[in-house]
């Protein structure tokens, strides 16, 4: 096992697209990174740059107590796990699994032991003389972890590798990746732009945009206490509501609500702010109702029956937060995009994440408990979190 270091890493295409843009990164011996974000943002070039498959165009990367960036792939100690499995099809498990340890010209009892300790750590015990193509997609990828595991690499580096799976599948093999992780301990950094993997594996996880990191932070803190307003449009499912507001006297307004603060917030009192709310912070309070809890009126649009809860769907009035952040979190859009986007989009829309025992049906009229005390504040220049305010919320 080993740390990873990147000191201050950039990687240009072309003379002028700028994939990775200054990164500095530490992942601790043992730790499991995950880099996430969406679709271009650099982090599948930043594992391509660990595992020596694209140079650096500045900065150096550091693997234990070496320094890496010149180093082929193969002198890095690394095992790599891809979305495509990338497995032999005419061979069979068992040769797939050894196949980078006869490379090295390992001795034949220790390719045997390292193959069958692995086939065991995986399940795959009962499938060693099977070819790829017999094999379930699930299978096949747990061949590939297999195959990554008998090299006993200082690090795993993981490339989507769950991409391919159906719904099901990806919960299963998080689990196992989740369980394998605990029991091997090797260093891992991850890659994926589904952020339900990223907040269920990852100790810490690396949001990026554009190529430059946004946060680096432990999945909670990265719900709870998002450092602007890219993370906090992007982590979270569903998103968290934006909407402008204005903080004055003790209350925030936006659109036709007006919320008592349990607290003065001086870094956003007196002057127009955009205000988060976590879809789960909201309630049905005709199902629970707490005093302490200020209530809102809505007319619900959509209800969204999830079996455990009820997604419950109202417009706010006033104008969605349209910004290059929020619309950089959701999808890639050009400049002109955003323009027409506000054009066709005259309301917010919010999510109320509530109890599954609620009553609300679309087009009634329902009375909402929120809690103020997590509210999340973003400067709408900057799109910075309001550190009082992300302060206050993290300690309620």
């Amino acid at each position: 096992m080993a740390r990873i270091v990147l000191e201050n890493v950039t990687k240009v295409f072309g003379g002028d697209v700028i994939a990775v843009d200054d990164v500095s990164l530490e992942i601790g011996d043992g730790e499991f990174m995950v880099l996430v974000g969406p679709s271009g943002c650099g982090k599948s070039t930043i594992l391509r740059i660990v595992a020596g498959l694209e140079d650096v165009t500045a900065g150096e990367v550091h693997i234990g107590d070496t320094q890496v960036t010149d180093l082929p792939p193969k002198e890095r100690d690394i095992a790599m796990v891809f979305q495509n499995y990338a497995l032999y099809p005419h061979m069979t498990v068992e040769q797939n699994i050894g196949f980078g340890l006869r490379l090295s010209r390992r001795p034949k009892d220790e390719i045997r032991r390292r193959v069958h300790d692995a086939a065991n750590t995986l399940g795959l015990e009962r499938l060693l003389e099977r070819k790829p193509a017999e094999l379930s997609g699930g299978q096949r990828q747990r061949v590939a972890m297999g195959r990554a595991m008998v090299r006993e690499p200082q690090a795993f580096l993981m490339d989507e590798p769950l991409s391919n799976l159906d719904a099901k599948l990806r919960v299963q093999m998080r689990a196992e990746l989740a369980r394998l992780h605990e029991r091997l301990g090797t260093t891992t950094l991850y890659v994926t732009h589904d952020q339900v993997e990223a907040m269920t594996l990852g100790h810490r996880v690396a949001v990026l945009r554009d190529g430059m990191l946004q946060q680096i932070d432990t999945p909670q803190n990265l719900y709870s206490r998002p450092a602007n307003l890219f993370v906090a449009a992007f982590i979270g499912s569903p998103p968290m509501n934006l909407v402008e507001a204005t903080v004055s006297d003790g209350r925030v307004a936006f659109g036709e609500h007006e919320i008592a603060l349990p607290s003065e917030l001086p870094d956003a009192a007196g002057r127009t702010v955009i205000l988060g709310i976590r879809p789960a912070d909201f309630e049905d309070a005709d199902v629970w109702h707490d005093a302490r809890r200020p209530t809102i009126e809505v007319t619900a649009e959509v209800t969204e029956e999830l079996g455990s809860e009820m997604n419950v769907i109202f417009p706010v009035q006033a104008p969605p937060v349209l910004t290059e952040d929020t619309l950089a979190a959701a999808t890639d859009v050009e400049d002109d995009a955003v323009q027409l986007m506000a054009e066709i989009h005259e309301r917010a829309r919010f999510c109320a994440r509530v109890d599954a025992r609620s009553k609300i049906r679309p087009g009634a009229t329902a009375r909402l408990s929120v809690d103020p005390g997590r509210f999340h504040y973003f400067d709408p220049a900057t799109g910075q979190a309001l550190e009082r305010a992300r302060a206050m919320s993290a300690s309620v």
